[in-house]
């Protein structure tokens, strides 16, 4: 399999993460796509993924499956033990309404932000901004932090008492916050916790650093 990526990028990341929850970095090659340059962007991306967004995976048979849910489901139907879209249909249905949210509210709202309020990836890429919408955005993304702080204050993890794709979609949006420069408010004391939490895992610390190829042994 091949993953087309940028290493440090938040939508990537929730790929990267959810290869590692399921030990199958090994089993993949990443392929760098260079956002800042738009490489995203050329024919030659955009014949294998037309919406022209990162990550991408490649099937060895030539497939290729964009979008991070599509993407992570994939990766956790490979075995019998799905960690990271539910076992039950209470488990999946919880798990993909608080992943879409995550992404509504918060991962896509800072995306907005970022491409439209910001300078963004530079005027090569960013062909058309609206500056008012972006610093809207921005304000949604600040409510859908006091709205997950506010699931944290009763549960463990974001769709209930276990790891799971949608705490790694809320990753991928203080990720990008992180990269904006938007903080979590203050009283957020409790996403606070729980993101200094979920920095510890491996998955999480290792993730840029996981298509690093090894040292040649001597």
């Amino acid at each position: 399999m091949k993953i087309y990526d940028w290493p440090t990028g938040p939508y990537p990341a929730r790929v990267r993460i959810a290869l590692a929850e399921k030990n199958l970095q090994s089993q993949v090659q990443f392929v760098t796509v260079d956002l800042w340059k738009g490489e995203h962007k050329k024919p030659e991306f955009l014949a294998k993924n037309y919406s022209g967004t990162l990550p991408v995976l490649e099937l060895d048979d030539g497939t290729l499956l964009a979008e991070c849910t599509a993407i992570t489901e994939y990766l956790d139907a490979l075995d019998d033990a799905p960690l990271l879209t539910g076992r039950t249909a209470r488990e999946k249905g919880m798990i993909h309404m608080m992943s879409k949210r995550a992404e509504l509210e918060l991962l896509d709202a800072v995306s907005v932000y970022f491409h439209h309020a910001t300078p963004g990836l530079g005027p090569d890429v960013e062909l058309y901004q609206n500056p008012e919408w972006g610093l809207r955005q921005r304000d949604k993304a600040v409510r859908g932090m006091r709205y997950f702080d506010g699931i944290l204050r009763r549960q463990p993890f974001v769709a209930g008492d276990f790891f799971s794709m949608a705490d790694i979609t809320v990753i991928g949006g203080l990720i990008f916050a992180e990269l904006v420069t938007l903080p979590v408010p203050a009283e957020c004391d409790a996403l606070q916790a729980w993101y200094a939490r979920m920095q510890q895992r491996p998955s999480v610390k290792n993730r840029v650093t996981m298509s690093t190829p090894a040292p040649a042994s001597v």
